[in-house]
């Protein structure tokens, strides 16, 4: 488990490497999602394996980076992959970019997936603003929390409302005014990494669930104890097994993620935009 001085010193070797001054905001690019990175403006790019006590992602599209750069006038801090559970790491590791992000002033996260679609009226390259989510991960990353950590945050938070409602209806309007349809809905996470069976696929549907990954909601409930404001949305990257009759590849999920991007993108930037009154 991740101690506060192992994520101090990660945090000060951030400082250290960004220039003033040190954004309120951040985002977390999920599967093929990173290309918003790429657009920003006067970047600083910080490898992952060189920050102390980072985990480094190991998936194809997690590109294992750091931009700090500008989108539009905002000074923001943006995460070029993560690390799952399936990867073999801990739930704390997990989490562990969360803290950091905390410790250096970070007071608001954007958080991106690649998911897979539960609800049949959801089609490949949609963006879902997440309203909720559901976790099936069966662990929590609050569990074990030593003092020096939850010192930092409420050991029991509220998740009345884990995605904040204000950007969700600041999504919503750009959505309008872009001419892009967004969809709704809520998340569920598995562990993975297997695809869903068709017969899961219909579980968790009935659960409520209109999108299923394997990521984000460790990360949201850390966030959520520490107080960060949190957006979330997810790219439809695939249907659920049953769905449809094509078999699933992550080749195809990146793919997916690919085609989507000039629209993700715009759409993110957009709302950071408007989160910060620009």
């Amino acid at each position: 488990m991740e101690t506060y001085d192992q994520i101090r010193e990660a945090a000060d070797f951030l400082k250290n490497a960004l220039s003033e001054p040190i954004p309120e905001i951040a985002i977390i690019l999920g599967s093929g999602l990173g290309a918003f990175a790429e657009g920003l403006n006067n970047r600083i790019v910080i490898e992952m394996s060189d920050i102390p006590y980072w985990p480094v992602p190991t998936v194809e599209g997690h590109r294992g980076r750091i931009v700090f750069g500008k989108t539009g006038m905002v000074p923001i801090l943006a995460l070029q992959g993560r690390v799952h559970f399936y990867e073999g790491y801990s739930i704390q590791e997990v989490v562990f970019s969360v803290r950091v992000i905390k410790e250096i002033g970070i007071k608001t996260l954007i958080i991106t997936n690649a998911a897979g679609s539960l609800n049949p009226s959801f089609t490949i390259g949609d963006l879902m603003i997440i309203t909720d989510h559901i976790n099936f991960m069966f662990t929590n990353p609050l569990i074990g929390l030593p003092a020096s950590l939850s010192s930092s945050g409420l050991r029991f938070p509220d998740m009345s409302e884990p995605y904040d409602s204000e950007y969700i209806s600041i999504a919503e309007s750009v959505g309008r005014d872009l001419n892009i349809p967004l969809k709704k809905g809520v998340l569920i996470a598995c562990t993975g990494p297997s695809y869903e069976t068709a017969a899961e696929v219909r579980m968790m549907r009935s659960f409520g669930a209109d999108a299923v990954c394997m990521s984000t909601v460790p990360e949201v409930i850390a966030g959520v104890q520490m107080g960060l404001r949190i957006f979330g949305i997810s790219c439809i990257t695939n249907l659920g097994t049953g769905l449809s009759k094509e078999k699933l590849t992550h080749v195809e999920v990146e793919k997916a993620s690919q085609n989507i991007k000039d629209t993700f993108v715009k759409v993110i930037r957009e709302i950071i935009n408007r989160i910060f009154n620009i």
